[in-house]
């Protein structure tokens, strides 16, 4: 089974990816969870290019960086999701495709086109069709709290570090691609106790 959760930033996807995969630990199922992002990768490679794409003072061009994300991507994909899938066992990632789409094609102009192009050359066919998938949704009041509360060096990385304009053109981007390929929201709002139950109920497991 292979599960993406999306969301803009504070949405705690990387809290319910961990709890969905102790729930199917605990089934006795073989589960690989991971942030598409890289940033907790084990991996020297995709974690040097995590920090390259986070670094608050690198100068980097918004066509570049969308093509380190989709290295990690591609890399992550190929040697944790496909082995596992092909095992018969569970993949939950955080973040997808999307993520690019949204961030560098809705926040900061990238072709979306080009970005598009780009995820079909690289990636395999299974890549883009999840068994389950949602795009969490939070209000901007709880958004800003939880941005806060990540603390200085979190708020500094480079797309947090925009500013609320930023993280409401998200927002609004998150909705239109849900409603574009047609992919359930879920509301973030609530304690991390809701969100897990709400998860598993729209997801039906």
């Amino acid at each position: 089974m292979y599960i993406v959760i999306e969301g803009q930033d504070g949405t705690g996807k990387d809290t319910q990816a961990k709890l969905l995969a102790d729930f199917f630990r605990k089934q006795g199922k073989t589960v690989v969870h991971y942030a598409e992002s890289g940033t907790a990768s084990e991996n020297p490679f995709i974690a040097d290019i995590a920090r390259l794409n986070y670094g608050s003072e690198q100068n980097i061009e918004e066509h570049t960086r969308s093509l380190l994300y989709v290295i990690n991507r591609y890399e992550q994909w190929k040697k944790l999701a496909e082995p596992t899938l092909k095992s018969g066992g569970v993949v939950i990632t955080t973040r997808n495709w999307f993520s690019t789409l949204i961030y560098q094609g809705y926040g900061l102009k990238v072709s979306r086109k080009f970005i598009i192009k780009l995820h079909k050359l690289m990636m395999p066919e299974p890549y883009f069709h999840p068994d389950k998938i949602v795009i969490f949704t939070i209000s901007d009041e709880e958004s800003a709290r939880r941005l806060i509360a990540q603390g200085k060096d979190r708020q500094a990385e480079v797309f947090k570090s925009k500013g609320k304009n930023f993280q409401k053109t998200l927002k609004q981007a998150y909705l239109t691609v849900a409603k574009d390929y047609q992919v359930p929201t879920l509301s973030a709002d609530p304690d991390i106790e809701t969100v897990q139950k709400n998860l598993r109920q729209l997801f039906q497991i």
